[in-house]
């Protein structure tokens, strides 16, 4: 199958939820020509899978996060470049790791694993960001995959101990006149003490330089993060936000989580754990994160609840769906894949929908909420601070569109659901992936099962 980059870019996208040791899972399927069979790519290493994907949208090379390896891709899946990464010596026990300070642990030979591959275009560099030494970040030069530079002599250039692919989530802000932004969104692993769980960092155009992914903004008394309270691991042992989607819009920065709460069920006087899907929203410029609100998002569909988010993709409404849902074409529009239930994070079920939101109505409700609060109605209602609940205060001011929180109020969760759209469900394989966009007006969307099959 002969493909331009602009397809390549859809398709790879699409599978990069299903990559394991090849890219081969659909070439196995029927081709969709006899003579024309999917092209595969099959890495170097036995010892480890591929972890996450990007494609240059201007030249339609292919990057591929590997475990101990970085790939660089033709549109044709021909090796350009390969770039090492690991394994080396290592103990996750090591904070500051090693590299910086002596261990007395034992140090043993540990595999990279990839866990934030991004394309920075504004400086023609990619950053790799890997598991060894409690999260460090290369930045490479996309042509050849030379290593410009990888930050490790400040606490901060440490993103999470945590070692699976999918615990970090990068989402760049750029700018014509100043140096980018970097928002990083990372499970924890029970160190909230190390790691923030949201942090907005600088990407200095010097590669090399000293502030190179230091926090935009750091006093001893603010500070561009948000941290979990310590006191939340004694109600929630294994607390931990998992970051599953992540994006710009407007002025706004948004990620799409999966974190456990404590709840009553009904008629129980007794708490247990669930996993609730929220959308975490920032502003782009708010230093101190006084802009920081969640809120629970879900779906249901003839009485089924589906409530473990599993992927999520942003695109446009375009024309068709645009007037269906009474909005405009250049809205944004969120496709989710949610599986059913809310109670086994690891376990999923298979049952699983595809649901579609409309981010300006989550604005909407997220401006309601805001309103409330300044009127000094209800508490921050936040899960992760359920330790103390604290009520809002009230001051008088209008809450617009574009509103980025003062200090007080803040970080405020909404407690009610925004409910999405169910448009397709799945009952026997389950949907882990998905992708969208507008073709002649029509809305198009690509889902990945776990069986490795790609519905249209």
């Amino acid at each position: 199958l002969i493909m331009s980059p602009a397809m390549w870019k859809w398709t790879c996208l699409v599978s990069h939820l299903l990559l394991s040791t090849t890219v081969s899972p659909l070439a196995r399927q029927q081709p969709l020509h006899p003579k024309r069979p999917f092209i595969t790519f099959t890495g170097e290493q036995a010892e480890g899978n591929f972890n996450h994907l990007v494609v240059d949208e201007r030249t339609g090379h292919i990057y591929l996060g590997a475990v101990n390896r970085i790939y660089k891709l033709s549109s044709d899946l021909k090796v350009l470049v390969t770039h090492q990464t690991g394994p080396d010596e290592d103990n996750p026990k090591c904070y500051p790791p090693r590299i910086v300070q002596t261990c007395n642990e034992p140090l043993t030979p540990t595999n990279n694993i990839n866990k934030m591959l991004l394309i920075d275009y504004k400086e023609n560099r990619l950053i790799a960001c890997g598991s060894l030494y409690q999260g460090i970040c290369k930045l490479l030069r996309l042509d050849d995959l030379f290593k410009l530079g990888e930050p490790f002599h400040k606490k901060e250039h440490y993103l999470s101990g945590v070692n699976e692919s999918g615990s970090v989530f990068g989402v760049i802000v750029s700018y014509s006149n100043m140096d980018d932004k970097l928002f990083i969104a990372t499970a924890v692993d029970g160190k909230p003490e190390y790691f923030p769980t949201i942090s907005s960092r600088k990407l200095t155009k010097n590669s090399e330089a000293d502030g190179m992914f230091a926090y935009v903004f750091h006093d001893e008394f603010v500070a561009s993060m948000i941290k979990i309270p310590s006191d939340t691991f004694t109600i929630i042992p294994d607390f931990d936000i998992y970051y599953i989607y992540g994006f710009s819009s407007g002025n706004f920065v948004y990620f799409l989580t999966l974190q456990p709460e404590m709840i009553s069920p009904p008629g129980s006087t007794t708490k247990e754990q669930v996993y609730t899907s929220k959308l975490v929203r920032l502003c782009k410029e708010d230093t101190a994160f006084n802009s920081y609100v969640e809120v629970p998002i879900g779906c249901e569909k003839n009485g089924v609840e589906y409530r473990l988010l599993q992927a999520a993709y942003l695109s446009k409404a375009g024309a068709i769906l645009a007037k269906s849902l009474g909005v405009g074409p250049e809205d944004d529009i969120l496709f989710t894949v949610f599986s059913k239930g809310q109670k086994r994070k690891m376990k999923s079920l298979d049952e699983s929908a595809l649901c579609i939101f409309v981010l300006k109505k989550i604005n909407d409700r997220i401006k309601d909420r805001l309103q409330s609060c300044y009127r000094g109605e209800g508490t921050l209602d936040l899960a992760w601070l359920k330790v103390k609940d604290i009520p809002c205060s009230s001051a008088l001011l209008t809450i617009d569109d574009n509103f980025c929180g003062l200090d007080m109020n803040a970080p405020l969760g909404v407690s009610s659901m925004v409910r999405g759209l169910p448009i397709f469900t799945e009952d026997g394989d389950r949907m882990t992936s998905v992708i969208a966009y507008v073709y002649k007006n029509h809305s198009l969307a690509f889902v990945g099962t776990k069986s490795g099959k790609l519905k249209k």
